[in-house]
């Protein structure tokens, strides 16, 4: 129930995203059921879970994660998981979700009772017991306090409520989420650290949404999100040659039409916003000694450019100036 992931630093090398998969499937012999629960309920999930009597355990376990936040998936037979005092080892908190099946939550005295899609945030250093009263698949996505805390107001207060399946800044979340299978969108620190923040502003919004029953207006509104969370998904896949406006709907679940009016409030187009911010990236790039040994032809391709024409005409009436004289200004 409660430790879906303990964010961390990557894993393999070249590779920024942690991941681990768990299955009662890969274990065998007499014991395998004992010693599965041992690995993942004690060592990695820190609760104790006990299979409800006559069913055959199973469960499939997958967490993704980068510095700042995680996501587990668990599918897992009839089951009783507690967290009791002992395991609690930080105070991180948790957004879980039912995906499908029903999960009974008892902590702090409270009964909460999530069906498929419904959710809700708790606190990883509270005792608690969670009951699966048949096969169910669940999400548990684990953040950092600290850095909900400085974003949301009343953190405390907001958990243990429950929150719709039709939010729509919940679905957000879940879209967003789904960036921690892109590792190339995530290979330096500057795009990790984007990827976290955006997460953390999201759960921020939705914490305030529980907190005051309506979503907040202005620039804490879903709009402002929605925008937030499109700008993000650009700066991660600035650099595809295929980023488009069918690829930024289908990651963030919005419509053309709705993608499109985010860019008209903000006096712009997809086209000419993306188009601005890859001549921004080429000229930090060309200005910068550690991007000495591309060409400049090589860095028009490498930002997704995929005509150096039409690159250089577009740099030169955005900068007024060619990317040859930006690369030697200054320079004897």
């Amino acid at each position: 129930m409660s430790d879906p992931f303990s964010p961390g630093g990557p894993g393999e090398p070249g590779n920024p995203v942690t991941a681990l998969h768990l299955s009662t499937d890969h274990f065998s012999g007499r014991d395998r059921i004992e010693a599965f629960l041992e690995l993942y309920g004690r060592a990695l999930m820190r609760c104790d879970i006990d299979p409800m009597p006559g069913q055959e355990f199973e469960l499939d376990f997958t967490v993704r994660g980068i510095e700042g936040f995680g996501i587990a998936q668990v599918r897992f037979s009839p089951a009783v998981s507690r967290h009791s005092a002992a395991m609690i080892d930080n105070d991180d908190i948790v957004l879980v979700c039912p995906q499908q099946g029903q999960a009974v939550l008892e902590i702090g005295g409270r009964e909460i009772v999530l069906s498929d899609g419904e959710a809700i945030f708790i606190s990883n250093d509270e005792v608690g017991t969670a009951t699966a009263p048949a096969r169910v698949q669940m999400k548990n996505i684990r953040m950092s306090r600290s850095l909900l805390a400085a974003s949301s107001r009343g953190l405390d207060d907001a958990l243990m409520r429950k929150i719709d399946r039709s939010d729509p800044i919940l679905r957000l979340i879940h879209g967003y989420g789904g960036v921690l299978g892109d590792t190339e969108a995530l290979a330096t620190p500057a795009l990790r650290h984007v990827a976290t923040q955006h997460m953390h502003d999201l759960a921020a919004l939705l914490l305030d949404a529980t907190q005051d029953g309506a979503h907040l207006a202005g620039q804490r509104g879903l709009r402002a999100a929605r925008w937030k969370a499109v700008k993000a998904d650009i700066a991660i896949h600035l650099t595809e040659r295929n980023l488009d406006i069918a690829a930024v709907c289908a990651r963030q679940q919005l419509s053309p039409r709705m993608l499109r009016s985010l860019f008209h409030g903000e006096a712009t187009t997809f086209a000419d916003y993306v188009q601005r911010q890859r001549l921004a990236l080429a000229h930090r790039r060309l200005v910068d000694p550690r991007w000495e040994h591309l060409t400049i032809s090589a860095i028009a391709y490498d930002i997704g450019y995929g005509d150096l024409s039409h690159f250089n005409h577009a740099f030169r009436r955005h900068f007024g100036a060619t990317p040859s004289d930006v690369r030697f200004a200054g320079k004897p």
